[in-house]
């Protein structure tokens, strides 16, 4: 269960008090403020705190205050502008804090995103709950022949009722020897942060992360990407859903132009520029690398 009663009872009551306020207020963001979204079977993401909207992107880049005479498009056309010369600095005008429930296995690959403030819950001083994320039988994959770090086939009926019973056996008897290895009233046991150590990477940690727009779409960019990890890929789209929401220009323009555009080399631009001009090229003679070559051609179709 992502969160129990009280946590529930603790944001509805949080959410039934607003309180008026003369900073940027984004309504869409408002809608999600506080609630928790469900990722995978234990996971969730749920918006703390934010600041900024739109306009912040637009007042930083025209340093000025007030909307003036400005028009919604003139708005648009100003972020798409930034976006598309990679203009950075405005879009760190907006943050975001989230509450993400994830398994530890995730966190360690998401906290290689270092542009951001994270403040986990700490094992040292709290025991950890007995939930472990289970992956569903279609996520169960072979290794890739092709790629090092992804995966391949699904696994068949039998292989993956055989993998997914070994996942909950190993979770159940680590947990309970966890548990019997801690400091328990009456008898001296293990401390904390060295009972801890037996525990497999898939049970669930929890944390608070805080960055700037600019940072979170480079975090969306990577790993809200078809190619990303199905794991994280899930949390990355819970929190693209929610940006949407949050800044609508900005993210449109990041969707054009970072998720759905692609940057190419000096060398792949003359190779175009010989295509579109009906010339016949091969790899070898464009001056590019097999690997450059072949992301070209999915590209150029």
């Amino acid at each position: 269960m992502p969160l129990s009663p009280d946590q529930i009872a603790e944001i509805e009551a949080a959410r039934a008090t607003p309180r008026p306020t003369l900073r940027a207020v984004s309504e869409g963001m408002e809608a999600h403020l506080y609630r928790a979204n469900p990722v995978l079977d234990h996971g969730f993401v749920r918006v703390i705190d934010y600041m900024g909207d739109d306009s912040a992107i637009v007042q930083a880049a025209r340093v000025s205050y007030g909307a003036g005479t400005k028009h919604v498009q003139n708005d648009e056309g100003l972020i798409r502008y930034l976006m598309r010369h990679w203009h950075s600095t405005p879009f760190e005008m907006c943050e975001v804090k989230l509450h993400v429930k994830l398994p530890v296995f995730v966190a360690r690959q998401w906290i290689r995103h270092r542009t951001a403030n994270v403040n986990e819950y700490s094992a040292r001083y709290s025991i950890l709950d007995r939930e472990f994320y289970i992956p569903e039988p279609g996520q169960l994959a072979a290794q890739s022949t092709v790629n090092n770090q992804g995966r391949g086939e699904v696994l068949s009926g039998a292989e993956s009722a055989r993998v997914l019973d070994m996942l909950k056996q190993d979770a159940a008897t680590s947990y309970d020897h966890y548990e019997q290895m801690l400091s328990q009233e009456g008898q001296q046991g293990l401390a904390r942060e060295l009972a801890r150590m037996n525990l497999p990477m898939n049970i669930y940690t929890q944390w608070y992360w805080k960055t700037d727009l600019h940072n979170l779409f480079h975090f969306l960019r990577l790993r809200a990407d078809a190619h990303a990890q199905f794991e994280i890929r899930v949390y990355a789209e819970e929190i693209a859903r929610v940006t949407k929401d949050w800044v609508p220009l900005a993210y449109a323009a990041f969707e054009d132009y970072r998720m759905g555009g692609v940057t190419l080399s000096a060398k792949a631009i003359a190779v175009l520029k010989r295509l579109l001009n009906g010339e016949n090229v091969e790899q070898g003679d464009s001056g590019m690398s097999k690997g450059e070559w072949r992301e070209f051609l999915e590209v150029w179709g």
